[in-house]
């Protein structure tokens, strides 16, 4: 999906990468808890996270992660931005919930982490949990 269709889609300000939003993810995940982001994210990907400090982006440039889009209203401090200028990654932001923001993209067709080939392979599910 190109970033372009991400900004129009979750109607996000563009705090950084404006040149750069013909540019393409492959899957996108969802998470404040960078440990997540670390063992479960593809590189290509669309980060939606609430957490706005440079662990984000940090985070982002390890994982190899090519935009952060940044939900509920929030911005990424300064330091962040920065950064992200440093190391190339795509900044944008939406005032929608994480839930809804993924929601929409996924049903544009931005595939999940589980639809990407293989899938995130040592998920635990819990006991109760019904598996398919």
């Amino acid at each position: 999906m190109r970033l372009e269709l991400v900004k129009e889609t979750l109607d996000c300000q563009i705090l950084l990468g404006k040149d750069r939003l013909g540019e393409e993810v492959q899957v996108g995940c969802a998470a404040d808890l960078m440990s997540d982001v670390l063992a479960f994210a593809k590189p290509n990907a669309l980060l939606l996270t609430g957490l706005t400090n440079r662990q984000s982006v940090r985070t982002a440039e390890i994982a190899e992660i090519r935009a952060i889009v940044y939900v509920r209203g929030k911005l990424p401090d300064k330091e962040a931005i920065e950064l992200a200028r440093e190391k190339g990654i795509v900044l944008l932001a939406t005032s929608l919930p994480m839930y809804e923001a993924c929601g929409k993209l996924y049903a544009l067709g931005l595939a999940g982490e589980s639809a990407s080939e293989g899938g995130p392979s040592d998920v635990r599910r819990a006991s109760f949990l019904p598996t398919r």
